[in-house]
């Protein structure tokens, strides 16, 4: 039997790809279709990297084929992952959007300690391996350490000229783009600063910095719930946020205002999720055994109390600590469990991106005005 291409798209398009609301012809999944006698190959391009939706949709386009067309018909599906693109209409941004960057993602910590730089690195290692285009804003003025996990403590961002501005070029380490304070203060050097100060200099960095096209900006904000987390939604559309915790009691305390900040009705930042950081140890000499130092699965009861995705579990490893201090994130060790964690924490991150720019309209920046001495927040 003669298979014919027009027979292979009438088939795929009684299929479609989880989450989507057509088929995939329909949405643009199937970018090609090639026959050769009873060989059919079909490029897709999916939104998401998620294994499971990659499985199936491999499965379907086999099995429909076989099904319907020719159960001799030798099947090969090339899958394709394209970010995710959040849509923003200029009249409903009320920041500034950095041309060219299509998520901004903030990482905060209701409090210190808890691995939020940590996570953050090891995410934007994870989204690089992945394919995507991917930099980090250290947004922690008063305790930068992303230069540090990086091992470019001592590089400084270099001047380019963009359409005749002079703009400063991102350090670049494991295919991440990254700005920090750091990169402009000695180490020993206290950076002892008011909230206009910081903000003024934050705003250099996000504005004055020839990003390019990134798939994906990291901000990695300050512990807490403070004037720097208001400048930086106050100066970007925030596309969502992941807040990560520790199982103790005082950490997911403070991990619950931090979801309470950016979800309050004047700013209404969408939560992608919580990240549960040192989840459990488990020792070397004894890999099927579980230690729940800090707690047992505290941020995934806080997740289900304010119904907000649980990210990832992240375990408390030596070799996590000992690879940030050495400037080479845990993620980009191969054929770990460590590896494995970061990468699924990541997909789930994307995954619920995909999710937020699908059923949620562009994020609008926020507006501050002070009244009587009191700062208030407005759309």
């Amino acid at each position: 039997m003669k298979i014919k291409k027009q027979d292979v798209l009438d088939a795929l398009a009684t299929i479609s790809v989880a989450g989507a609301g057509q088929n995939m012809v329909e949405s643009g999944a199937v970018k090609n279709v090639i026959v050769f006698a009873n060989e059919v190959v079909v490029d897709l391009l999916l939104t998401t990297p998620a294994m499971h939706i990659k499985k199936r949709a491999e499965a379907d386009v086999i099995k429909t084929i076989q099904e319907k067309i020719s159960p001799d018909a030798k099947v090969q599906v090339n899958i394709k992952v394209e970010a995710p693109v959040q849509t923003q209409k200029p009249n409903l941004i009320k920041g500034k959007p950095i041309p060219g960057i299509q998520n901004i993602v903030a990482v905060a910590s209701g409090k210190g300690g808890v691995g939020k730089s940590t996570v953050t690195a090891n995410i934007a290692v994870s989204l690089q391996k992945m394919g995507f285009k991917v930099g980090i804003l250290d947004a922690d003025i008063y305790g930068p350490s992303i230069p540090i996990m990086f091992d470019v403590a001592e590089e400084r961002p270099l001047s380019v000229n963009v359409d005749g501005k002079s703009k400063m070029r991102p350090v670049e380490s494991y295919g991440v783009k990254i700005l920090s304070i750091g990169f402009f203060t000695q180490p020993n050097q206290a950076v002892i600063w008011r909230g206009p100060m910081a903000a003024k200099a934050l705003n250099q960095l996000i504005f004055d910095a020839a990003w390019g096209d990134l798939d994906f900006m990291l901000i990695d904000l300050p512990p807490g719930t403070g004037d720097i987390h208001l400048s930086i939604m106050q100066s970007l559309p925030i596309t969502g946020a992941v807040v990560v915790s520790t199982p103790q009691n005082v950490a997911l305390a403070d991990a619950r205002k931090g979801v309470a900040m950016f979800q309050q009705e004047n700013i209404d930042v969408p939560v992608l999720g919580i990240v549960e950081n040192m989840a459990y140890f488990t020792p070397a000499e004894l890999p099927d055994n579980k230690y729940y130092i800090f707690g047992d699965s505290g941020a995934k009861h806080l997740a289900e109390d304010l119904d907000v995705p649980l990210l990832g579990e992240i375990p408390l490893v030596q070799g996590i600590r000992e690879a940030g201090d050495v400037g080479r994130p845990a993620a980009l060790q191969t054929e770990t469990a460590t590896e494995q964690a970061f990468e699924a924490l990541t997909r789930n991150v994307v995954e619920q991106t995909v999710k937020r720019n699908e059923n949620l309209p562009p994020t609008e920046a926020i507006k501050i005005t002070t009244m009587a001495g009191c700062s208030a927040v407005n759309k």
